[in-house]
């Protein structure tokens, strides 16, 4: 077997000056580009959606941080509730590191956000201009009327783009009904009233969607993002990566169609490979940080050997032990299994919190002025501060209740508490002992919630104490 031609100067060597070239992908069908295409604007067709659903009246995923309120789908969540967010970031990260131990970067070729807005993107070149070679001559072409008003169309478009991405980022804080009904006419121009929280930060998203995918594109995945740099602690011999096969494709070289030369490799040298995908790289030069597996040589080398006739697969999915060990790929690894294992603690243990979580809470403070005080009758009363929270989405009107105690008796300002969906209140109680039943010290006491409904209870324990008369 001949070795790979001397002349031939790996991509990774080229633009060490780090010169940002365009690169302008040919479209390619096939079926790995098909799940991408569905995959892909499937999640973006979720993500613009989301924001309109409904969920007893109000937007069902709404981060309302001005006022500290986050509403998932009928929960409501505080800031205290921050360690759900902490949980789910685990999931997220432990869920990417399992995939990638088993299929690479799967993420970054089919359901990242980068790959998915700069497709979209590139598409709209492709729309405006042309396929990939229009595209190269008419960056080429000199300036002139025609070139001027398909650039304008262009960004034009990328424009509407990003607005439409960035009001719906914003929609999920600010909600869709204050964005969308906040309008004002000017003459007869109608225009958003926004405050400037929200100009600001419409004009932050759009202008980083544009900059992302109309301008940096493949460069966020080759140079920015650190996904591409610590795959390779990630992987072992078993990862799923895309691969061209060397002992096959070796020595190439182009023929005559319909021959089968023995002294050349399947690979005919046609480059279809290298013009497809999106980050530029040369598949055959093997795996590279920029790789994001998005399988576009292996639909456009499967496309080509259909046509000169040799079977498919010579750039595929496989794994180290498969390709240059030759033996069977095991599935099922130690880190696999690890990570699995960490997923189902994790997944288990934000279930038993979210379903054991009572959506109202009680919090109950001393007044630190006086630990305890005697009144004219001799009763010993110990002040507190009762914060009550009603984290569900409906009203409800709360009562206060002193446990059975001897000797023990509650004070209240208000015999019941209405609150809002997400509304806290502070009230002052206060618990009278009679100092002939109850003993000297600190005694336990506990303070009973329940709705009106008696649909959502709750309890705090707190001390009593006769000290500091």
């Amino acid at each position: 077997m001949s070795a790979q031609p001397s002349n031939k100067i790996p991509v990774q060597q080229i633009d060490l000056d780090a010169t940002k070239h365009r690169i302008h992908p040919r479209f390619v069908k096939g079926f790995y580009q098909n799940i991408r295409l569905i995959v892909m604007y499937a999640l973006l067709a979720a993500f613009i959606l989301l924001p309109w659903l409904r969920y007893n009246g109000r937007q069902a995923i709404w981060f309302d941080v001005s006022s500290q309120h986050y509403y998932i789908f009928g929960m409501t969540f505080l800031t205290q509730d921050f360690y759900f967010i902490a949980a789910f970031a685990l999931i997220a990260a432990f869920t990417l590191f399992m995939v990638t131990v088993y299929a690479g970067r799967v993420w970054c070729g089919y359901a990242c956000p980068q790959t998915i807005w700069t497709h979209l993107y590139q598409h709209v070149e492709k729309w405006v201009i042309g396929d990939r070679n229009k595209r190269i001559k008419f960056d080429k072409a000199p300036m002139s009327l025609s070139k001027a008003f398909k650039r304008f169309l262009v960004y034009f478009i990328w424009f509407v783009f990003s607005m439409v991405t960035a009001t719906t980022f914003v929609s999920f804080v600010a909600g869709t009904d204050y964005l969308y009904q906040s309008w004002q006419m000017i003459g007869f121009i109608p225009f958003p009233d926004w405050s400037t929280w929200v100009w600001v930060s419409v004009f932050i998203f759009a202008f980083s969607t544009y900059v992302n995918a109309g301008y940096m594109r493949e460069q966020m995945c080759v140079q920015i993002c650190p996904y591409g740099r610590f795959q390779s602690v990630m992987f072992d011999k078993d990862t799923l990566v895309v691969s061209y096969d060397y002992d096959r494709g070796e020595p190439r070289g182009a023929r005559k169609k319909g021959t089968n030369p023995d002294d050349l490799g399947d690979c005919i040298e046609c480059l279809m490979c290298v013009q497809v995908c999106p980050t530029g790289i040369d598949i055959r030069d093997g795996l590279q940080v920029a790789c994001i597996q998005c399988a576009a040589c292996v639909d456009a080398c499967n496309e080509i050997m259909d046509k000169v006739g040799y079977p498919r697969g010579l750039i595929r999915y496989t794994t180290e032990r498969q390709l240059a060990e030759k033996e069977s790929t095991r599935v099922f690894s130690p880190r696999l299994f690890a990570y699995l294992a960490l997923l189902a603690v994790l997944c288990g243990g934000v279930i038993y919190a979210l379903t054991d979580r009572v959506p109202l809470e009680i919090d109950i403070r001393r007044d630190r002025n006086q630990l305890s005080s005697t009144n004219a009758q001799g009763m010993i009363e110990n002040s507190y501060i009762v914060k009550l929270t009603n984290k569900t989405q409906e009203a409800h009107a709360y009562k206060i209740t002193l446990a059975p105690q001897d000797g023990l008796s509650l004070q209240l300002r208000f015999n019941d508490v209405p609150l809002d969906p997400g509304e806290s209140f502070d009230m002052s109680v206060s618990i009278y002992g009679d100092p002939a039943i109850i003993d000297e010290g600190q005694t336990p006491v506990t303070l009973n919630v329940v709705s009106e409904d008696g649909k959502y209870k709750v309890n705090k324990q707190n001390i009593f104490t006769t000290q500091g008369q």
